[in-house]
């Protein structure tokens, strides 16, 4: 554990690529194991920037930072995999009920822009706040070892 903890930025990066590529690609373009992922991110971030004994404000900032960098590559795959779906909404001969979304608001059509919604911006910033969320607790435990 000791050996993950202190691999350089950009094996950590890389790896945190390949994996929530594998992710959104398990979940078939629903990035839910992505989000899922946001909870080992934000441990490894809290207990990567403690090991480092920074000034609190110092580490916050940097889990900030690099949460907000793992939701942008989470929003970017599903610009990839969504994004083309958007020009759907100006074709007046699609069936939307037939797409495979799930229909849960009143209209077909309404139903697939909140599903776009949900699937591009929802879902990224649900990984941002797992991630946060995770590293904070990991610093509130490590915090209440030491003291």
């Amino acid at each position: 554990m000791r050996c993950t903890l202190e691999m350089d930025t950009k094996t950590a990066l890389v790896s945190y690529i390949i994996l929530d590529t594998i992710f959104v690609g398990i979940g078939m373009g629903v990035p839910f194991f992505c989000i899922l992922f946001g909870f080992p991110v934000g441990w490894y971030l809290g207990k990567r920037l403690s090991i480092n004994n920074l000034h609190i404000s110092d580490i916050l900032k940097s889990i900030l930072k690099y949460a907000t960098f793992t939701s942008l590559f989470t929003l970017v795959l599903m610009l990839i995999i969504w994004g083309p779906m958007t020009i759907m909404l100006g074709d007046p001969t699609v069936n939307f009920a037939n797409l495979g979304i799930p229909l849960i608001l009143y209209d077909p059509k309404i139903s697939f822009i909140g599903w776009l919604i949900l699937m591009i911006i929802i879902s990224p910033f649900l990984q941002l706040l797992t991630t946060v969320f995770a590293s904070n607790v990991t610093l509130w435990r490590s915090s209440k070892k030491t003291n």
